[in-house]
């Protein structure tokens, strides 16, 4: 009962994410995934966390291992903090990610698609005469 509704709330997630991705004008950034993944912001508080966070590669998703406990963390080093997550919330990202790229590429295979079908109905269709024709160049025998 506990793993059916784990997957519930992950097959939630997803489906909210590829409708807000739909309905978005903008692509989501990493940190609202970050977030709908369901990583914390730490604040880097002490001297060691602080040296830890400045040690971690901007822009990246690193692995870390904190007081025995494994961690994934994407530092913001310029505001002194860090995205914080488990390895639960981290499997959740990666399905969020998966999930955002598809949907990029379906939206991206359907515009290629419209635009092929604008293409060929140029060449084929009733003229302003009401005649069909093949295309607009004429064919020289």
């Amino acid at each position: 009962m506990k793993q059916l509704l784990k997957l519930f709330r992950k097959l939630s997630v997803l489906a909210l994410l590829a409708l807000a991705t739909g309905c978005a004008t903008t692509s989501t950034s990493r940190t609202d995934l970050l977030s709908a993944a369901g990583f914390q912001v730490a604040t880097a508080d002490t001297p060691q966390q602080q040296e830890l966070l400045r040690s971690l590669p901007t822009g990246r998703l690193s692995l870390v291992t904190w007081e025995g406990e494994t961690f994934y963390v994407q530092p913001d080093a310029p505001n002194n903090r860090a995205w914080v997550g488990r390895p639960r919330e981290f499997q959740t990202y990666q399905q969020l990610r998966l999930a955002r790229q598809m949907s990029n590429d379906n939206l991206m295979a359907a515009r290629m698609n419209q635009s092929a079908m604008r293409d060929w109905n140029r060449g084929w269709g009733p003229s302003m005469h009401g005649c069909f024709h093949r295309s607009q160049r004429r064919m020289h025998r």
